[in-house]
């Protein structure tokens, strides 16, 4: 049994090490002020603007998840090379195609739009291959950085630099883009994502490195892939990211497209919202941080998929005509979706953690951010696909309208709750119930709120 000066020094060089990691909050920070214009509302926007379909934006929203499958093959090399090196040339090298893709949109004089969004897609093609790579030495550097009692911190603070970016890149985007962006406001914003990327880097060198373990046969032998798939737990995780990537990944995309088509919102208008996901991933750590270390990761997976259940069937009601499309509505809804998505990183990345063996940890790590990822790619691109087929059909029943953007958020709320049944089978060690983290989230937080307040 510790004494209290024990528990003291401990959570001071909790404290001490937290300290030590700041390079890497910043760097999420400068990183996402630079990612999320050229992959989320501003590029698919642009897309947008120069014709493309809803399958068109599948493949963009997709390409970024999808091309993940390079951390296979790149997994064998990340103990050769180093974690900080292999990582920061990766970073390097895409920051420099973001700023050929600032120089895009002001080829309109000499390029039509069909070559611009071809180009484009050409560009963001390698800026994934570059991240893909580099992003298979991301996870086996952080899980060696930081111990097992301070993950759920870690993720916590990471979300919430990262969130909190992400309503800055977006809101200076909507006001740069205005109410109908031209090409040169395109163009600015990808410059500014492109000078954060830059600007994103020295944090990056100054992330602590650390020796990577040694592999059996350096590394150079054969890796036995269905091995690790079937190993029962990563397994059972495998299958809940599928379910959750069926059920998320064509969100964010189609969310803007039906703003766009469906409500008819300004451009600038639709951005601002969007920004709202953010700020909910900001209110992340309240509900994650020092609780997904005590509870665990199963009962806040299984608490997201609840609420992507609430986002999807808001959005079948707005789009079925039964709710208007107003800030009432939006704003909440736009919250927790980002709230669910920040979540669900957090305690995704630290289960993983939990359950994967330290042999053969970075072909672990690959297979499980794969599996996640290409789904996650896939899912929007194969919504895409039911949207176009659908094209512009319509039905009423009993004055609710049945379009292709309420048939797609209906179909997104089912499958949240087959995610939230998978979760119930995860395997993880001293895991709390899910109902305990309901309790605390519904009742012992609001009843310690009113004390605090009422004094009662």
């Amino acid at each position: 049994m510790s004494v209290p000066g024990d528990r003291e020094r401990t959570a001071e060089e909790q404290r001490d090490l937290l300290r030590t990691l700041a390079p890497m909050y910043w760097f999420s920070a400068w990183n996402a002020l630079s990612f999320q214009p050229v992959l989320g509302s501003p590029m698919v926007l642009y897309a947008k603007s120069l014709g493309a379909s809803a399958t068109v934006l599948g493949i963009l929203a997709g390409m970024m998840p999808l091309l993940v499958i390079a951390q296979l093959p790149a997994a064998r090399f990340v103990n050769r090379i180093g974690y900080r090196r292999f990582v920061l040339g990766g970073w390097s090298l895409r920051v420099g195609i973001i700023f050929l893709m600032a120089a895009v949109p002001v080829t309109g004089g000499f390029l039509d739009a069909a070559t611009r969004l071809v180009l484009l897609l050409s560009l963001l093609l390698a800026f994934n291959v570059s991240r893909g790579i580099a992003s298979a030495a991301w996870l086996p550097w952080v899980t060696e950085l930081v111990p097992a009692s301070l993950r759920g911190r870690h993720f916590a603070r990471d979300q919430l630099c990262m969130n909190g970016a992400s309503v800055l890149a977006f809101g200076l985007s909507g006001w740069v883009l205005g109410a109908d962006g031209g090409p040169w406001r395109f163009a600015g914003v990808f410059l500014f994502s492109a000078l954060t990327g830059t600007a994103s880097l020295p944090y990056l060198r100054r992330i602590p490195d650390r020796t990577p373990p040694e592999e059996p046969d350096g590394g150079r032998g054969d890796i036995p892939w269905r091995a690790l798939v079937s190993h029962p737990p990563f397994w059972k995780l495998l299958r809940v990211n599928v379910a959750w990537s069926v059920a998320y990944g064509g969100l964010t995309t189609f969310v803007v497209t039906f703003l766009k088509t469906g409500a008819g919102l300004p451009e600038d208008r639709i951005l601002y919202l969007m920004s709202l996901a953010f700020v909910g991933g900001v209110l992340s750590p309240w509900l994650a941080g020092p609780r997904l270390d005590r509870l665990g990761s199963k009962p806040l997976l299984a608490f997201t998929m609840v609420l992507g259940f609430v986002i999807g069937a808001g959005w079948w009601l707005a789009a079925g005509g039964a709710l208007p499309v107003t800030a009432t509505l939006a704003v909440p809804l736009m919250m927790l979706l980002g709230l669910v998505n920040a979540l669900f990183s957090a305690a995704n990345n630290r289960l993983a953690m939990e359950i994967v063996p330290r042999s053969g940890r970075n072909h672990f790590f690959a297979v499980f951010m794969v599996v996640w990822q290409i789904t996650l790619g896939l899912s929007p691109v194969a919504w895409g696909l039911v949207l176009d087929a659908m094209g512009g059909w319509q039905a009423v029943t009993l004055g609710f309208h049945w379009t292709r953007y309420s048939v797609f958020f209906a179909l997104v709320a089912l499958a949240f709750v087959g995610a939230f049944a998978l979760c119930q089978r995860l395997e993880e060690p001293r895991a709390a119930e899910v109902q305990r983290l309901f309790r605390e989230i519904l009742y012992d937080e609001p009843r310690r709120w009113w004390t605090l307040v009422t004094g009662r």
